[in-house]
């Protein structure tokens, strides 16, 4: 088993039309700043490397980043915090991304089921995936319909059509389950995959961070 970094995960995904937020990748403080300057404030940090797959348990992310001397001190921080939790990992650098904020955020992914193949999950993502455990699944091949009834099965829809007053982007959603299944369809060597979090917005949805296991 082969499990991608964000960087790879992100390269994979865009090569099927899923949209991933502006991110780049720095190997230093310096290259950091110029970068967050370039793509815009506020931005994130990730940390990139090929051992760790979950970077929130070794401190390697770290979000809402509004200027160069908060950037320098997060940057420090986390690097520090990740060689001291994992001191035997191998960090490629960290990934500059810009912030996507006043979203919802969504799960979207498969899995290849031993019964049933490829299988595309959907729910709410973040910490919610655990706590609510509320998530639908197809079979691929997922079209737009099934994609929308499958959105629909789950109580993260409510949020989505509408809930006091602010709804978020149905139909873009939609699109990236139908692209998520193409690619697990045409990528039989895909174990597992979350794009978690997908930020839906009002108009759009893009993807902030992606985890994808293959086979071999």
């Amino acid at each position: 088993m082969k499990t991608l970094n964000i960087v790879e995960s992100k390269r994979l995904m865009e090569k099927y039309g899923i949209k991933f937020a502006d991110s780049r990748l720095a190997k230093s403080t310096e290259e950091a700043m110029i970068l967050a300057n370039s793509i815009g404030y506020p931005v994130a940090l990730k940390v990139v490397s090929d051992d760790i797959s979950h970077k929130t348990d070794v401190g390697g992310v770290s979000v809402g980043i509004r200027g160069d001397s908060e950037l320098e001190r997060a940057f420090k921080d986390m690097t520090m915090s990740v060689k001291k939790k994992y001191p035997k990992a191998k960090l490629r650098g960290v990934m500059v991304q810009k912030m996507v904020e006043d979203g919802l955020n969504i799960l979207i992914g498969g899995k290849r089921d031993p019964q049933f193949g490829q299988v595309v999950v959907f729910g709410l993502g973040g910490i919610f995936v655990e706590v609510m455990e509320d998530v639908a699944m197809r079979v691929v091949p997922v079209g737009r319909k099934e994609a929308m009834d499958m959105m629909a099965e789950t109580k993260a829809f409510k949020v989505i059509d509408g809930y006091r007053g602010k709804s978020y982007d149905a139909e873009a959603l939609a699109q990236i389950i139908v692209k998520v299944s193409s690619m697990l369809e045409k990528r039989g060597d895909i174990v597992e995959m979350d794009i978690n979090p997908v930020i839906a917005l009002k108009k759009g949805a893009v993807a902030v961070d992606a985890r994808i296991v293959l086979d071999g």
